[in-house]
């Protein structure tokens, strides 16, 4: 490791052991730890991965050379922070969770880890991407089965960029009478985007570049990279 990386590394080794320690006095005055303990120990832990791992400088999917973009730690911060605010804003209304597929089952596996009400949980396949950029066309390959007549329905996405997608989507539930329908991205490109539907949760903005990893793919390739990674221009 060089000077910065094994110094960075020592720092937050030092405050991983002393959550360790804290959880383990915890539980044996006969304390159980809270979610918030809980959550810090397992981000200092992510943290810790992440110095460890940060050797690996570029990867290579088919013809393409991608690097480093947004951590594992960072997306995980991400994902909670939506969680929490969705425990919050859609408590006693029963949401119907929409999972748009392929990309975005890792980030949904995680979100809905973290959402405490009561909910429901439903699937939709569409697809507009081949290679790195859109087509414009847009192919249903899953239909909606449930009952949205009254319902609350949040739309589950990886990614949100033209808003092609979500506007597809949002006229199909309209058109089953869904009560009250939300979108939740992890990713938004905030330049790219050119319809006028709002996107209720955002984990984070990014620019209009391309992107693979945590069930974003290129051609098939790096959804399961556990950080995000971006195409190079070199």
């Amino acid at each position: 490791m060089k000077a910065v990386v094994k110094q960075e590394f020592f720092s937050r080794s030092g405050k991983f052991l002393d959550a360790k320690c804290r959880f383990i006095h915890q539980i044996k005055k006969g304390s159980y730890p809270t979610q918030k303990n809980i959550t810090q120990i397992s981000l200092l832990f992510l943290n810790l991965r992440l110095i460890v791992t940060s050797t690996t400088s570029i990867i290579r999917l088919d013809d393409k050379t991608f690097v480093p973009y947004i951590s594992e730690t960072r997306i995980r911060e991400s994902v909670l922070a939506l969680a929490e605010r969705m425990n919050e804003d859609l408590k006693g209304k029963r949401p119907l969770f929409l999972v748009v597929l392929n990309g975005a089952f890792l980030f949904a596996a995680d979100l809905l880890r973290d959402v405490r009400i009561e909910c429901e949980l439903s699937f939709v396949k569409l697809a507009s991407y081949h290679g790195t950029s859109s087509s414009g066309t847009m192919k249903q390959l899953i239909g909606l089965n449930e009952d949205l007549n009254g319902r609350t329905v949040v739309i589950v996405e990886d990614i949100v960029d033209t808003g092609f997608t979500m506007e597809t989507l949002v006229g199909l539930l309209k058109e089953k009478h869904a009560a009250e329908i939300r979108i939740a991205t992890l990713l938004f490109k905030p330049h790219a985007y050119t319809r006028t539907i709002p996107i209720d949760y955002i984990g984070l903005e990014i620019p209009d570049a391309f992107i693979v990893g945590y069930g974003l793919d290129y051609n098939g390739l790096g959804r399961n990279l556990k950080d995000i990674w971006v195409i190079s221009k070199d």
